[in-house]
């Protein structure tokens, strides 16, 4: 097989966790996607992500990420991608590992495509939520806070990279 099946690896999780209905993945009849205003080349972009993705800070020196609100956290998107890491444990390690950042928060990709005039500029914060796996406060809390932070940046086009 060439790809980790997700869908089922959580149903056998849950189940072994000993709860009797199979994990609800989110479904929506109405998909919440709208027409791009302007052209790519003129937008302004944001990452969001569930990578948990953490800053490598020096001894000594602040740490750079902005203090979060519940589960939605916000670091700088000009970040030197070397600091980046997750220590998160959350993840097939057979299937994958947390070596490269860009494979889940592709950061430095999307400075590359606004470096090259495919995109218009990136949003000064990429956004991260810490997994709750709670379809409920994703809905009522984390994702209104993601919509606050991403209007107050003037975001036209979020990438979201679920993990």
């Amino acid at each position: 097989m060439s790809h980790v099946r997700y869908i089922d690896k959580t149903r056998e999780y849950y189940a072994k966790e000993g709860y009797e209905e199979p994990y609800k993945w989110a479904h929506f009849d109405d998909v919440p996607f709208t027409p791009l205003k302007k052209p790519l080349t003129e937008s302004r972009v944001a990452l969001v992500s569930t990578s948990e993705v953490e800053i490598r800070v020096e001894e000594g020196a602040p740490d750079a990420n902005e203090a979060p609100v519940g589960t939605v956290y916000s670091i700088p998107a000009d970040i030197d991608p070397e600091r980046l890491f997750s220590s998160h444990d959350a993840y097939d390690r057979v299937a994958t590992t947390l070596d490269d950042p860009n494979t889940y928060f592709p950061i430095t990709r999307l400075n590359e495509l606004v470096a090259a005039g495919r995109l218009g500029s990136m949003a000064p914060r990429a956004h991260g939520l810490h997994n709750q796996y709670s379809q409920r406060r994703s809905m009522e809390f984390d994702a209104p806070e993601v919509l606050r932070r991403l209007i107050e940046d003037e975001v036209d086009v979020a990438v979201m990279t679920p993990v």
